[in-house]
C-alpha cells in the first residue's frame, strides 16, 4: 500500500524530471494581440510543481514543504551532473552513429541548465514562502486565493530568473535587453498564471484527499 504522502513526493520528483528532460521542446500556444505565445512543454508540469506544494504546505506546513522541495532541488541538481558526465563519457565504436542525437536530446548547455535550476529553488521556496505567510494572516481560510496569489508571484520569479540568466545578451545594451526579456517574460507568466487559475480545484481534492476526512497535525514552519 502506498502512502499518500510518498505517492506526492513521487509525483514532485516525476514533475521535476519531467520539467529538466522534457521542458526545451517549444510549442505555439497562440496569439493574443501582437503576443505569439509561445512556450516550452513545462509549463503545463510547472502548475503542477506549485499544487502540489501548496497541498503539502496546508496539511503538513511549511517545513514538510520546504524538505520536499529540496529533494526536487538535489534530484535536479544530479540530473545536471550526471547528464554532463554521460555526454562526455567516449561513446563505444559500434554505436558512434548515434552520439549526435544523444548530445542534441541531452547535452543541454551549462547556462541553460544553471538558470533553469536557479530559476527551480528561487520559485519552488517562495511559493512556500508566500502560501505560509497568507496562510497564517488568513487563518487558513481562502485556499483559493492563498494557492493563487503564491502561485502568480513565485511563477513571475521562475520565468524571469530562467528566462533572464539563459537568454541575456551581455554584447546587446541593457535597454535592449530588457525589452527583449520583457516581452517573452509577461506572456509566459500570463499562461502560467492561467493554468493556475484552471487548476485551482486540484488544491482543493489533493487537500482533502491528503487529509483523508481526519486532522493532521501540522509542524511549524
Amino acid at each position: 500500500m502506498i502512502r499518500k504522502m510518498d505517492f506526492l513526493v513521487a509525483l514532485y520528483i516525476f514533475g521535476v524530471m519531467t520539467a529538466e528532460l522534457l521542458g526545451a521542446k517549444i510549442i505555439p500556444l497562440g496569439t493574443i494581440g501582437s503576443w505569439h505565445l509561445t512556450a516550452g512543454v513545462a509549463i503545463f508540469v510547472m502548475p503542477l510543481l506549485f499544487t502540489v506544494t501548496d497541498v503539502v504546505v496546508e496539511v503538513y506546513g511549511a517545513k514538510r514543504a520546504r524538505s520536499m522541495v529540496w529533494c526536487g532541488v538535489i534530484t535536479a541538481a544530479l540530473l545536471v551532473v550526471y547528464t554532463t558526465l554521460a555526454t562526455h563519457l567516449p561513446t563505444d565504436a559500434r554505436f558512434a552513429h548515434q552520439e549526435a542525437a544523444y548530445e542534441s536530446v541531452f547535452g543541454s548547455s551549462a547556462r541553460i541548465a544553471a538558470a533553469s535550476l536557479a530559476a527551480f529553488v528561487a520559485s519552488e521556496f517562495l511559493d512556500v514562502l508566500v502560501f505560509a505567510k497568507l496562510r497564517a494572516r488568513l487563518h487558513a481560510h481562502a485556499l483559493w486565493l492563498r494557492n493563487n496569489a503564491s502561485n502568480f508571484v513565485s511563477q513571475l520569479a521562475d520565468a524571469t530568473v530562467f528566462l533572464t540568466l539563459a537568454f541575456y545578451a551581455l554584447d546587446q545594451p541593457f535597454g535592449s535587453n530588457v525589452a527583449f526579456l520583457t516581452g517573452i517574460i509577461i506572456p509566459y507568466w500570463f499562461v502560467r498564471c492561467l493554468l493556475s487559475v484552471i487548476e485551482t480545484p486540484l488544491v482543493y481534492i489533493g487537500v482533502h484527499w491528503l487529509r483523508g476526512g481526519q486532522e493532521v497535525s501540522l509542524e511549524a514552519a
